[in-house]
């Protein structure tokens, strides 16, 4: 009875060992780290704008594939998250809309990211001014002239008339270059324009794609919007706008 028993607790003990090799529970411990893009906001902000940080995380030892689960906390804003859950190679946004009342008032940003027992987290703090969005319509109506250009001439980027584009105002201090933020589900679109007349009223799109995308992936100017030139490529920015 004994030796059968001891057989038991072998064989128990072995199955016990492969279904943690199978599984990689050895590998869910390894620690990571959260990175956030932008870890400041170009200027302030403005209330109801959508401030969105990029999160990626990079492992310390050999990914284990077990997702990281982003959240985040900032009193006096309202947070939505896409994609919380990531693992290495992936991106998630955390976006933040600073409410009326934070008018006047620093917003601290804190991103967490859990794994299992583990959890790393940054901190991120930004004024809330007063202002408006008052660049939206203008904004679409470059959207609009890029995007029937590249449906005409980049189809592989799949963005055509159809594409459903939501916006928000981001850097409300700059002036003689304004910007805006435009998401549809798959890319990103930074728009800026140069407050100037001919031949130096410029704008520009760079585009990233959402959630495998850190910075923009490719770009396009218009030279003169009085000459009413065509887009054409340019290099991409480095780093995203924010």
């Amino acid at each position: 009875m004994k030796r059968i028993l001891l057989l038991l607790v072998i064989v128990l003990a072995g199955l016990v060992l492969a279904f943690t090799s199978c599984t990689g529970s050895g590998e869910e411990e390894a620690p990571f780290q959260i990175n956030v893009v932008p870890e400041q906001l170009n200027g302030h902000s403005i209330a109801e704008q959508k401030c969105v940080f990029l999160v990626t995380i990079t492992n310390d030892s050999k990914a284990s594939g077990i997702p990281v689960t982003i959240s985040a906390d900032a009193p006096g804003a309202e947070i939505t998250i896409h994609k919380p859950a990531i693992v290495e190679g992936q991106v998630a946004e955390v976006v933040v809309i600073p409410a009326q009342s934070s008018v006047g008032k620093t917003i601290e940003l804190i991103i967490t990211g859990n794994r299992d027992s583990l959890s790393d987290e940054k901190t991120i703090i930004f004024e809330v001014v007063e202002g408006e969005d008052d660049r939206g319509q203008y904004a679409l109506e470059l959207l609009n002239k890029f995007t029937s250009w590249l449906a005409a001439n980049h189809p592989e980027l799949g963005i055509t008339s159809d594409t459903e584009w939501d916006g928000t105002m981001v850097s409300p201090q700059w002036l003689v270059v304004s910007h805006y933020l435009f998401f549809s589900e798959e890319w990103e679109m930074h728009v800026a324009w140069h407050v100037m007349i001919a031949p130096h009223d410029w704008a520009k799109i760079d585009l990233r794609h959402r959630f495998d995308e850190e910075k923009p992936s490719c770009a396009f100017e218009i030279s003169s919007l009085t000459a009413d030139n065509e887009p054409h490529a340019i290099e991409p920015p480095e780093t995203i706008w924010r």
